[in-house]
């Protein structure tokens, strides 16, 4: 049984009616959209800005109601659910780690809320429980009565993250984790959630634009463009061998030591108009490979080689 089931996951935000003329259609931020996560696997979820990678984060925790679509988790269908048995199976870490914290109250208040509001716990149980994740996530007691502004981004992230561990979930959403903070502070973070991963047998759903960090903590990864899956698989051949054009750009997109800056080739750097997508292929655009079939048909996500599935009418060669 996977730890995350999605199904035709979708979300749509609707446009006020214009003050002249026809009303019209929302705005599709995630187009239908279907995958599994297994239990303590991590799935690298990768875009460009404007892809729907946020939004299908906040769906699958519960911040946004998907239009259409079902979520699972363990078998749990968490389409009606209780808000509190959500939240004990599935939390979120978010990207700018002092924004995320109300500055208005100290740790200790910030990281009982979820055991107050999901477990109902007695101070005792609370004061035990805080410093037990607190100590895994490599912080003292301490800090516990002080404030957000009086801490690093680095030490800041550990809060949040030891905020989602105290509601003792099977599955945390990172939204950019370690985006704000210095490289060198990036690595302690990302050592730390490769730790608490095997500590608390926990399944990860990473969102990121940084293709080396992805590659690197992750299982499997699945590609996103204009709101829809165009490519997924494994981990350390999702970027050696792609076999939708869109991951290719990517790759090749993302800076090396040592090697030029240069732009890869592409007929558009536009993503299409959310208000007025076009028909078929949404990439066909800024596809070198495109044809008259991807401008009028959509193609489906498709199985090309082993564990590797891709939305494409001209993949490219293994």
């Amino acid at each position: 049984m996977p730890a995350l089931k999605v199904e035709n996951l979708a979300k749509t935000f609707p446009l006020k009616k214009p003050l002249f003329g026809a009303a019209r259609d929302g705005v599709r931020a995630v187009r239908p959209m279907s995958f599994e996560v297994a239990e303590g696997e991590t799935l690298g979820v990768v875009g460009e800005s404007g892809c729907g990678k946020s939004t299908l984060a906040r769906m699958l925790v519960g911040l946004l109601e998907p239009s259409e679509g079902h979520i699972e988790i363990a078998g749990k269908a968490l389409d009606n659910a209780d808000p509190a048995a959500f939240g004990k199976l599935i939390q979120y870490v978010f990207q700018d780690p002092n924004s995320s914290l109300n500055p208005r109250k100290s740790i200790r208040q910030i990281i009982e809320a979820p055991l107050k509001r999901l477990y109902r716990m007695n101070r005792a149980e609370r004061a035990a429980r805080i410093s037990e994740v607190f100590a895994s996530v490599n912080l003292r007691d301490e800090f516990l009565d002080r404030y957000p502004h009086e801490f690093s981004g680095g030490q800041a992230q550990r809060i949040g993250i030891a905020r989602a561990l105290a509601a003792n979930p099977r599955i945390i959403v990172l939204d950019e984790p370690v985006s704000a903070l210095d490289v060198s502070v990036q690595a302690q973070v990302l050592n730390l959630l490769a730790d608490l991963r095997a500590q608390f047998g926990l399944t990860y759903l990473f969102i990121t634009h940084d293709l080396a960090v992805v590659e690197a903590v992750s299982d499997r990864i699945v590609v996103l463009y204009f709101g829809a899956v165009v490519e997924l698989g494994r981990a350390e051949r999702i970027f050696a061998a792609p076999r939708h054009p869109y991951t290719s750009l990517l790759a090749q997109s993302a800076p090396v030591v040592g090697r030029a800056l240069t732009a890869p080739e592409q007929k558009d750097s536009e993503l299409p108009d959310p208000l007025n997508p076009p028909p078929g292929c949404a990439f066909a655009g800024r596809c070198p490979r495109a044809t008259d079939l991807c401008r009028a048909t959509d193609p489906p996500l498709e199985q090309m080689g082993e564990d590797q599935f891709a939305a494409c009418h001209h993949p490219l060669e293994d």
